[in-house]
């Protein structure tokens, strides 16, 4: 063990802990101990602290015993040059005064009115994080990585920040050397940053650090269903199920060192660039190694994945540009673009559809028309996509499921951004794409690749056929429209007791043990991003997967959607924590969530209704919580019966709640969403007689409180006041 190396970690926690106590003191003579401490968007009250100690800190007043917890028990003498002390262990108490120091002096900060410098995202939000949940669950984002310092030079930085978005890995740069830092230098090299990226700075400084490491613990707390105060579970799942690493650039200095014990007690290992870095290699506070030296560039990403044991798997497409999920978020901007196909200046379409086995040969990749050698730069262009599936396991309802994964996959690669759908399509290539040799038969190349690797279950053969013949793109939208219209039409009218099997989603069981998506042609998955042919679909390609066909069996009641085998099933999957379950009830056994929902539905008691607020609102609701409060509550697998996560499209059905009357119950949602489903939603109110319905939703220009809510719904007759009772609807009825 390194003597040297906790010496430097007790240094600079000393440091960090006089930091707070200055800066509380400070901000306790100017706002007084009542004063408020939050950060913005969460529901967790200052987040390490709470899941470590379980104390909330809401105030001024509540950090005094946390500092002192620091300085009297969790910080140590530095060790003396001839006394052998327990260096890992106070090393690791020094590390946990180190979080908890930085997370109340950034929390002072907000409390003084802080703003990250520009483009830099400071403390990062509940919402941040359960919008990249289903990623991280689903292995798109195998892990994520803090980066210290900037590189020794812009090559080396863009070099290691495209080596880790290769392997899909959302990256936290942060920290500086003498004011020098990597965002400065990823600026410097037009590299876009921001989440849709995996580029995400959190500030310029070491202590910046801390809201990575929050952002890490949210994950245990959302996902993991565990309880503020249980430190030992927490450190254990952020071990075993959180894969993060830190990289350091350079020689590291006191702060860097005690910053990364934190990271070392949540089971995150430290990679240094730097050859004299000394090492701690004994494991088991990490899952591996918790510091280690890698001085070659070309293998430090590698060393990375090794040492953190991340599962990862570098995409090989022939290609000449890079391809990962981590491009798919890169916008080409019209000064940095190519060419266009689509938008508002051309005509796009891309349309998959199955033939037979005999009807074509796999990996036929044909132009029709002109590919854009030689195109100036700014043109736009007409152009289809056309793709072939044959396979003995295909089916005609697997065309539309296969046909929406084009633009997940032609956005992986960098330089290329896709828009759209169907005869919708906007296309971008950069010029730096051009420039390195991509094309538009490059286009086939992945699709057929992507598709073989994805869906080689049902693909036994793909071709594509890409066209700018202007007279083949015509003939190619009139036989798509017609299967686009038969496609809806199937999709639309597929009801629930149509079907024998139902179909369970536990992708998200990586974080949530106890979460179990039981989904329906009548019921998507609670992510929006999983319907009932996706899952179908899945279970044909890989039958040992996390979807699995679930028989109903015994019907207990057709009004709750509560079936004997789907009990039996869920109970099963979910570790034997849920006994009941009931499909189309919000209040009786309701579907437990993950984290990754869409939207959020909650009773609103006085109202007799629910509201319904997507995670993209960060206001206040009716009911007096925002997203992220109600977030805390619905997530990590519990059955909260009033409370339910949902994928949007879900509020549509017929199957709604409908045990508690279903739609007419809505009496509230956000502007934004209520806007962004207008036509749904006055098509369904239509459907069921009551055109002006949606007009008598309010959103939060008419009401973010109860009382307001209710005298606007009486103003307006909204249906739910006259509607049984929430609270009085039986749950003991059987059919």
């Amino acid at each position: 063990m390194s003597r040297a190396v906790f010496s430097a970690v007790i240094r600079g926690a000393h440091a960090f802990v006089n930091e707070a106590e200055d800066a509380w003191q400070k901000a306790v003579d100017e706002h007084g101990e009542s004063a408020e401490l939050a950060f913005p968007e969460t529901a967790f009250a200052l987040p390490i602290i709470l899941a470590l100690t379980g104390r909330k800190v809401e105030t001024l007043a509540d950090c005094e015993p946390v500092l002192k917890h620091c300085r009297e028990d969790l910080l140590h003498e530095v060790p003396a040059n001839r006394v052998w002390l327990p260096y890992l262990g106070h090393g690791l108490d020094a590390g946990a005064a180190t979080m908890f120091a930085q997370e109340i002096t950034c929390a002072v900060e907000y409390l003084n009115g802080y703003k990250p410098d520009d483009g830099y995202f400071g403390f990062l939000t509940d919402t941040s994080m359960r919008e990249l949940g289903i990623q991280l669950v689903d292995g798109r984002m195998p892990g994520f990585a803090a980066v210290f310092g900037p590189a020794p030079d812009n090559a080396m930085a863009v070099k290691i920040i495209r080596e880790l978005q290769k392997r899909n890995i959302l990256i936290f740069p942060l920290a500086n050397r003498d004011g020098r830092t990597m965002k400065q230098q990823l600026d410097e090299e037009s590299i876009q940053t921001g989440w849709d990226t995996y580029i995400v700075p959190t500030g310029p400084r070491t202590r910046d650090a801390i809201f990575v490491l929050q952002w890490a613990q949210r994950v245990a707390l959302t996902f993991g269903g565990l309880k503020p105060g249980s430190f030992q579970e927490i450190l254990q799942y952020s071990r075993d199920r959180v894969f993060a690493f830190g990289i350091t650039l350079g020689s590291i200095p006191d702060d860097w060192y005690a910053t990364g014990a934190g990271a070392i007690l949540m089971g995150y290992p430290v990679i240094s660039d730097s050859a004299d870095t000394p090492e701690v290699r004994p494991s088991g506070v990490t899952t591996y190694e918790a510091i280690v030296r890698e001085t070659d560039y070309e293998q430090l990403v590698p060393t990375c994945i090794e040492i953190r044991g991340v599962k990862v798997k570098v995409e090989e497409i022939d290609i000449p540009v890079a391809f990962a999920a981590a491009f798919e978020g890169e916008r080409v901007r019209r000064e940095d673009m190519q060419v266009e196909f689509g938008g508002k200046e051309a005509h796009g379409i891309e349309y998959l559809r199955m033939v037979d086995m005999e009807d074509i040969t796999d990996g036929t990749i044909e132009m029709v028309g002109e590919d854009i050698d030689g195109v100036e730069p700014g043109t736009a262009m007409n152009m289809g996509i056309e793709v072939l599936v044959a396979g003995r396991e295909m089916q005609e309802d697997f065309e539309g499921i296969l046909e929406r994964q084009i633009h997940r996959y032609l956005n992986h690669a960098t330089g290329v951004m896709h828009i759209g759908q169907r005869h919708l399509v906007w296309l971008r290539f950069s010029k730096a794409a051009y420039d390195q040799g991509f094309r538009l038969r490059h286009i086939g190349n992945i699709l057929h690749a992507k598709l073989h690797d994805e869906y080689g279950k049902i693909a036994d053969k793909v071709a594509v056929r890409v066209i700018t013949d202007q007279s083949e793109i015509d003939k190619l939208l009139k036989t798509a429209r017609v299967s686009f219209e038969a496609r809806d039409a199937r999709l639309a009218g597929l009801k629930d007791e149509e079907v024998d099997l139902f179909y369970s989603c536990t992708l998200c069981q990586t974080f949530a043990p106890n979460h179990v998506c039981v989904v329906s042609p009548e019921r998507p998955g609670l992510c929006g991003a999983y319907s009932w042919l996706d899952c179908k679909a899945a279970y044909q390609i890989s039958p040992e997967g996390c979807n699995q066909p679930i028989a109903k069996g015994r019907t207990i009641s057709a009004q709750m959607g509560e079936w004997e085998a789907v009990n039996q099933f869920v109970y099963e999957h979910s570790n034997r924590a849920v006994e009941h379950y009931c499909q189309y009830s919000l209040m009786n056994n309701p579907m437990t969530s993950c984290g990754c929902f869409e939207c959020i539905v909650a009773i609103v008691p006085e109202a007799n209704g629910i509201l319904i607020v997507n995670r993209e609102h960060g206001g206040m609701t009716p009911v007096g919580m925002a997203f992220s409060t109600l977030a805390g509550m619905v997530g990590g697998g519990v059955q909260t019966p009033g409370f339910l996560g949902i994928g949007r499209l879900y509020i549509l059905s017929e199957k709604f709640i409908s045990y508690e009357g279903g739609f007419p119950r809505i009496i509230w949602m956000p502007k934004e969403l209520k806007t962004e489903m207008q036509e749904q939603l006055h098509a369904r109110a239509e459907a069921m007689g009551m055109p002006d319905l949606v007009d008598k939703i309010a959103d939060e220009t008419i009401a973010t409180d109860g009382k307001t809510l209710v005298e606007f719904l009486e103003r307006v007759g909204h249906p739910a006041l006259t509607m049984e009772s929430l609270l009085g609807v039986p749950g003991s009825r059987r059919d």
